[in-house]
């Protein structure tokens, strides 16, 4: 067995819980793959050919660079290249990622990362079309922070009164991390790195739509996870077609149903570790949840929800 193969069954043997840990192991992926080009680059004798490998996975704030790399609406989310900025970033993604499983879905979690790097990507592009500040200006996005704090933010007005307990603060609310965070960003914004503040605003507009919509029982994520179920059939139809170009034998086709809701996601074979007791005590919470929001649960229903929540592995 090859190592590809070894590296995507390591892959597909993570459970459904792990969806937080794929990201956060592509981002490290990534930062290891820029690193060692920078390394190689010097070595080489040619430092600023890394400036050629950065320009495949940073955010262009010039349009017309962008319409020759359009993949990196997506790449820059994706990417890090100094240490502090990845450190921060995922450990905010691990801690308010670990919150947001409490009360979501994973197919919700990837598709809100996605989501907010988009709105901070969209943000940051206009401003820098349309603010005459900008003007005669050109500037790179590079880093997961718009889709960090779009968690960050939602998670915050899912579950306001839930407290972290911090390093030499102590047990404060969900609600006050993310004000002082927004503040700091809008004071960010007239600081050197004016664009990535920009980008964390759009995140944050993001997470905020999410979790207003989400307490009203929409959820603004649903039509890019229909989307991608739409893909992944249409990819599952075009093997069993090629296979049976190739075969006498078929390859059974299994049909992703785009209307599953978090009851069914997170109680049945994604959830192996909870009892029935626990399954049937998660689902009325999670139905609550979607009818009335977070804000709707006694203390009694909260405290069951985190007990539960800590048994899924």
């Amino acid at each position: 067995m090859g190592l590809t193969d070894t590296v995507r069954r390591m892959w597909r043997s993570f459970d459904a819980s792990s969806t937080l840990m794929k990201i956060i192991w592509v981002n490290i992926a990534v930062f290891v793959l820029l690193r060692l080009a920078a390394i190689i680059c010097v070595f080489a004798g040619n430092p600023a050919f890394l400036i050629t490998i950065m320009s495949y996975v940073q955010l262009p704030s010039s349009l017309p660079s962008l319409l020759t790399h359009p993949w990196t609406l997506v790449t820059y989310m994706f990417a890090q290249y100094d240490v502090l900025h990845i450190l921060f970033n995922l450990l905010w993604l691990y801690w308010f990622g670990t919150l947001f499983m409490m009360v979501a879905t994973r197919r919700q979690l990837f598709a809100l990362y996605l989501l907010g790097g988009l709105g901070g990507a969209a943000l940051f592009l206009l401003s820098y079309a349309l603010l005459p500040a900008f003007a005669y200006r050109s500037a790179v996005l590079i880093g997961s922070s718009a889709s960090v704090i779009a968690i960050v933010t939602a998670t915050a007005i899912l579950m306001p009164d839930f407290r972290m307990h911090l390093l030499l603060i102590g047990p404060i609310s969900l609600k006050w991390i993310a004000i002082a965070t927004i503040v700091l960003v809008l004071i960010g914004v007239t600081g050197n790195n004016a664009g990535g503040e920009i980008a964390h605003i759009g995140g944050i507009a993001v997470g905020a739509i999410y979790g207003l919509r989400m307490k009203r029982g929409h959820d603004i994520t649903r039509p890019l996870n229909n989307a991608f179920d739409h893909i992944a059939n249409l990819w599952r139809g075009l093997v069993c077609f090629v296979s049976g170009m190739f075969s006498s034998s078929r390859i059974p086709k299994t049909k992703i149903d785009p209307q599953r809701t978090a009851t069914s996601t997170d109680s049945g074979r994604e959830r192996p570790n909870c009892s029935k007791a626990d399954r049937e005590t998660l689902d009325n919470i999670l139905d609550k949840i979607k009818k009335s929001g977070y804000s709707a649960l006694t203390p009694e229903e909260r405290q069951r929800l985190f007990d539960v929540s800590r048994k899924i592995k």
